[in-house]
């Protein structure tokens, strides 16, 4: 989403009108949580940033910032931005100021306090841009960071939008990478930002709050017995980096539907791995701006830029079969050996590709969201083909699919394999939770598939999609299409 800004139509010096002030419907960021419910407007003229929506001109938007910058502009909305598709909206030339401006420009006094901490400044809350009643509640959630149940949805409302810079921080912080490596704060937290604001918050699914969600799993994973005895430092670090970065600048439109409408994109990157390499590339874009390892030798800093490519390659799901038959055959042979970098590497690999899968195995009360989210996002692009007459993408037919039959077959065929794998490989608690949750999910949505629908008829009609789409891998899908016309 953009704002189009025709400055100046306000000057800085004139203040916002009182009716505008006491708006209840501001988006408020205070220091007070007496500004919560039904606010006295004498208070809210000392807040310290808010956004207020003026009713009586509706193309106003005052914002406030540190309680003295006061802006009047007009707005209008455009969805074009970075790195995003012309059929998904019109580019407007003139003074185009993106949201994520605003929020960088909200988020100075982080980096400011940040700051103070390197200069020795007494001790700051590390949650400090949040309310008091709202800080305590993102750090108990914290403290149970590890546990299979997080709601990341939670947790992005208590920290105001910000849980993926603050979940990546504190694991971080919790392992003991800061230290280890050497990580200026200030760039630190500089870098984890963008990252956030370099995600797509208007997509339903692929936003910094999957990526968070990603992240958290992932550090589920690094905590199970066979890799936390034996990953390095720096394989949780690549992990850990690579899990917040997976789907950076996604734009919310898949790899088939790049192609056809001849993006960019797919011509740089040749049709392949399109969407991965171009997060693989933003992450290192950010890396290199924010200059997170510019105290390391080259040759180090060089090789985490290269595995962490590695890492984000391997979540392309066209390639699941490729990465699972590996998977398969060495658990076959007993020959993973967890001592050889190659081999950690690789167990990172397919620890992330879970990870980014994960949904389905989640509690059903999360994992129903995030299969609403992410059926959103594929009948969006339905929507959007349609529109300009192009054939319409495997699983994004709203009119020819339901949440349902999407997620029935993408359980049985590609969620379902990977994790059984998984559990062979790590058999822990974790592992039958997580196939336990599975099961019971996939029984969920059959009881809200229509009736006479059978389960086997909806799973075989899903996976006939996810062959199209290339999920399968070449052999594997010409013997899945054989059986179904048997």
């Amino acid at each position: 989403m953009e704002l189009c800004y025709q400055l100046p139509v306000l000057p800085l010096d004139r203040p916002v009108p009182k009716h505008v002030l006491s708006r209840r419907g501001a988006i408020s960021f205070s220091s007070s949580s007496s500004l919560f419910g039904a606010p006295d407007p004498r208070q809210l003229s000392q807040r310290r940033g808010a956004i207020s929506y003026d009713s009586s001109d509706q193309t106003a938007l005052y914002i406030r910032m540190l309680g003295d910058v006061r802006v009047r502009s007009q707005v209008g909305f455009e969805p074009e931005r970075r790195g995003s598709h012309p059929y998904l909206g019109t580019f407007s030339p003139i003074f185009i100021v993106s949201l994520s401006v605003i929020r960088r420009l909200f988020s100075f006094q982080r980096h400011l306090l940040s700051s103070r901490l390197l200069r020795g400044a007494p001790h700051l809350n590390p949650l400090h841009i949040l309310d008091e009643d709202y800080c305590g509640q993102a750090k108990c959630m914290l403290e149970k960071v590890g546990s299979w149940n997080f709601d990341i949805f939670l947790f992005d409302r208590l920290t105001n939008g910000n849980s993926l810079v603050f979940l990546t921080f504190n694991l971080l912080n919790q392992y003991g990478l800061i230290e280890l490596f050497q990580l200026d704060m200030v760039k630190l937290r500089r870098f984890l930002v963008l990252v956030q604001e370099d995600y797509h918050n208007q997509n339903p699914y692929h936003n910094a709050v999957h990526a968070a969600d990603v992240t958290q799993a992932m550090h589920c994973y690094l905590r199970e017995p066979k890799l936390a005895q034996s990953l390095t430092s720096f394989d949780i670090l690549l992990g850990l980096l690579a899990a917040a970065t997976h789907d950076l600048d996604h734009p919310g439109v898949n790899q088939p539907f790049l192609i056809k409408t001849n993006h960019y994109l797919a011509a740089l990157y040749r049709n392949t791995s399109v969407l991965e390499n171009h997060h693989w590339r933003s992450a290192v874009g950010l890396l290199r701006e924010t200059e997170l390892f510019s105290h390391l030798p080259v040759e180090d800093s060089l090789s985490i830029e290269r595995q962490l490519g590695s890492l984000i390659l391997a979540t392309d799901i066209s390639r699941q079969n490729e990465y699972l038959s590996r998977f398969r055959t060495h658990l076959d042979e007993n020959d993973l050996c967890l001592g050889h970098a190659s081999h950690r590497h690789f167990v990172l690999q397919m620890a992330l590709k879970c990870a980014d899968i994960c949904n389905p195995c989640r509690p059903w009360e999360l994992s129903k969201q995030w299969s609403e989210k992410v059926t959103e996002e594929f009948f969006h692009q339905g929507d959007i083909e349609k529109k300009h007459k192009l054939e319409i993408s495997p699983l994004c037919d709203s009119e020819a699919n339901t949440i349902a039959s999407v997620q029935i077959g993408f359980m049985t065929y590609v969620v379902e394999p990977l994790f059984a794998e998984w559990a062979r490989f790590s058999d822990t608690r974790l592992s039958q939770t997580m196939l336990g949750h599975l099961g019971l999910n996939k029984a969920s949505w059959s009881a809200l598939e229509p009736e006479g629908r059978d389960t086997e008829e909806v799973a075989e009609v899903e996976l006939e999609s996810l062959v199209e789409l290339g999920v399968r891998g070449d052999h594997l899908a010409l013997e899945l299409k054989q059986k179904l016309q048997l």
